[in-house]
């Protein structure tokens, strides 16, 4: 069974809202995947052991799907402002400029992954702040790094990149885009933010 998030009631505290969170995206950045919540992962976009149990960002779809068990999880709201973040760098031109170098720079390929994965969470920090969500602290949250395993990607998402930049990283990321509030922050390494402050729609 499925449910689109324009058709779900939420029952969840204001304060956990991954539905606010989407809608946030969706107000802020065209072209934003749909938010599908579902009663079975594996049967979406190629899924397999592989895959975060929680959720994932099918770009094949362009649509982002969550358990049905997770979504009333404190850490929901995270979970999906930072699959959202991947779809602000696919739809608005980051992934190709990252997909590109990495092409062209195979050995630098951890350093350029780990760029891409401390820009989406500095854009997951933006996206919560904008909706109003509680700071997280991911170590009380999750106890580990989240995300290390297959979270985005085409058809199918099982074969998804998989990376990991340490706890310490991902916090660091995602309170800065959090304090700040705005997308500018969110510049990383070789990646500028000026695609994803010429996306942003006026506030």
């Amino acid at each position: 069974m499925r449910w689109l998030s324009v058709l779900l009631i939420w029952s969840g505290a204001a304060s956990a809202d991954p539905v606010a969170v989407h809608q946030t995206a969706s107000a802020l950045f065209d072209e934003m995947p749909r938010l599908t919540i579902t009663d079975d992962l594996e049967e979406e976009c190629g899924a397999g052991r592989q895959t975060n149990p929680n959720g994932f960002y099918c770009t094949s779809r362009n649509e982002i799907y969550l358990a049905d068990g997770a979504r009333t999880r404190p850490q929901a709201a995270y979970e999906v402002a930072h699959l959202l973040g991947h779809a602000v760098q696919v739809k608005h031109g980051v992934a190709d400029v990252a997909l590109r170098e990495i092409t062209r720079r195979r050995d630098e390929e951890a350093k350029l992954r780990g760029w891409v994965e401390r820009q989406v969470n500095c854009i997951a920090g933006v996206l919560m702040a904008q909706a109003g969500q509680p700071a997280i602290n991911l170590t009380s949250a999750f106890g580990e790094e989240p995300f290390t395993d297959a979270h985005w990607g085409r058809f199918p998402v099982n074969q998804g990149p998989q990376v990991s930049i340490g706890l310490a990283a991902v916090q660091e990321w995602l309170d800065t885009g959090y304090a700040a509030g705005d997308v500018a922050v969110c510049a990383v390494g070789e990646f500028s933010s000026d695609l994803l402050v010429a996306a942003q729609r006026s506030r």
